[in-house]
């Protein structure tokens, strides 16, 4: 930049000045260090107007394609960053999309499908530009984090559409994607092949020759109630039908419940076997309840397959390197996550305003931590030193 003083000099001091970095005039140390650049200082270099910045910015296809990156390029040599306030209200849009969850974070995230989950729905993200917020209960308030949450739409998993918080979501008119909810239709969802999915788990112990079956429940994360349609209705009456099928009633008693996590599956078969209960397999609704069930037979004295059996449902990462490795059904998690987002940004672009419904498949995955049933129950609840 010349300054005043160095326009009275010619053109070969000034040149002289700039080469030995010869300071001008200088200006107070507050404007020095804290002036921000521009979108003027931007249109001024560029020979273009302020209209002109921003639509290279907001709108480049309204210029052409040269135009539109020289001014970038200058903006990015000037430091310029438009202002993400100033932004927000021109294109009507924030830049993130809100990953609605029923608990806090902090519990969440120890569900192992949730970060894969998460994975899917950032990378898709990302590639189109957008951010990720993630909006969970504010001071045990969900309605209070939506109702501060400043985002161009919302993912929401494990609830129901007829939630309070999907009703606040409504209110706000924001587009909307359900994830492992009911399906009434009414809202843009993405889920798997739930029933089918536990049909395939429950068929392979009944081949293995188990007659003694537990089940580990979700209760809490991605449950969506115990409402008809949801998550552990749907996985629940493929595990029953497959049982019944066979001559197999399932009471109550044999249903542990707890969060889709490690520490719930190990709680949840804990109860179980202080109740007395000693299955020869367990089916879990999650591979996280799966992975905490084995940790808890093996912490009893007992084996994985040889005692018990165990299937998980999700087919995470980390399910090929537990010990044993486990068999689960597989669903596409972060193809689950990449298609909710996929749906809403086309919501929210306006390429399609009713996304409807879309359902993935679901495969069973065999692996070392089921095994032919032991040649009884009572050989099985007899072993020693197999105790609490």
């Amino acid at each position: 930049m010349i300054h005043a003083r160095d326009r009275r000099l010619g053109p070969a001091a000034q040149a002289w000045r700039r080469q030995a970095k010869v300071p001008g005039p200088r200006r107070s140390g507050v404007e020095q260090s804290t002036r921000r650049v521009t979108i003027a200082d931007v249109a001024e270099k560029a020979g273009v107007s302020k209209t002109a910045v921003s639509f290279a910015f907001n709108s480049p296809d309204r210029l052409n394609t040269a135009t539109a990156s020289r001014i970038l390029d200058i903006a990015q040599e000037l430091g310029y960053r438009p202002d993400p306030v100033a932004r927000m209200l021109t294109q009507r849009r924030t830049g993130a999309i809100g990953v609605l969850t029923p608990q806090d974070l902090s519990v969440i995230f120890t569900n192992p499908f949730f970060g894969t989950f998460s994975a899917g729905i950032a990378g898709v993200a990302e590639e189109h530009g957008y951010g990720l917020h993630f909006i969970s209960p504010l001071h045990g308030s969900l309605s209070r984090a939506i109702n501060r949450a400043t985002v161009d739409g919302v993912v929401a998993i494990g609830l129901t559409d007829d939630h309070p918080e999907i009703d606040e979501v409504r209110r706000a008119g924001l587009p909307m994607v359900l994830v492992d909810s009911n399906t009434s239709g009414e809202v843009a969802s993405v889920d798997v092949d739930d029933e089918g999915g536990a049909r395939l788990a429950a068929r392979h112990l009944l081949e293995l020759g188990h007659r003694d079956i537990a089940i580990l429940a979700i209760d809490g994360p991605r449950s969506a109630g115990p409402a008809e349609g949801g998550v552990v209705w749907r996985r629940l009456r493929g595990y029953r039908s497959t049982l019944a099928e066979a001559g197999i009633e399932l009471p109550a008693g044999e249903i542990a419940t707890g969060p889709a996590s490690i520490d719930g599956g190990r709680d949840a078969f804990g109860r179980l076997w202080a109740s007395g209960r000693r299955p020869t397999a367990v089916l879990a609704m999650s591979d996280g309840m799966a992975i905490g069930a084995i940790q808890a037979i093996h912490e009893r004295g007992w084996t994985v397959p040889g005692d018990v059996s165990v299937v998980g449902f999700d087919d995470v990462d980390l399910a090929a390197s537990t010990d044993p490795p486990l068999t689960t059904v597989h669903q596409p998690v972060r193809g689950k996550g990449e298609t909710a987002v996929r749906m809403l940004l086309s919501v929210i672009e306006g390429r399609n305003a009713a996304p409807g419904h879309q359902r993935l498949e679901t495969r069973l995955v065999v692996r070392s931590s089921t095994g032919p049933a032991p040649a009884s129950r009572r050989e099985v609840a007899a072993g020693k030193p197999k105790s609490a």
